[in-house]
């Protein structure tokens, strides 16, 4: 069983156990490498929204009906 090392700027990396599978990623954006020649990491960004937390409503609130 071969052991091939792929990289994608999006998904990162992965082992493809197969000749056939790693040339279909190639046709995917992924690319060959060698743990001798490792790949430069993408600084993570956070593109995610920040969830604010609800507290629990104030007593003028619930005596308001909201």
């Amino acid at each position: 069983m071969a052991v091939i090392y792929m990289s994608h700027p999006i998904h990162g990396a992965k082992v493809a156990t197969m000749e056939l599978e790693a040339e279909h990623d190639e046709q995917n954006g992924w690319v060959r490498y060698t743990l001798d020649t490792p790949v430069e990491a993408a600084p993570v960004v956070n593109e995610l929204e920040v969830k604010r937390r609800r507290g629990r409503p104030t007593v003028e609130a619930v005596e308001q009906g909201a």
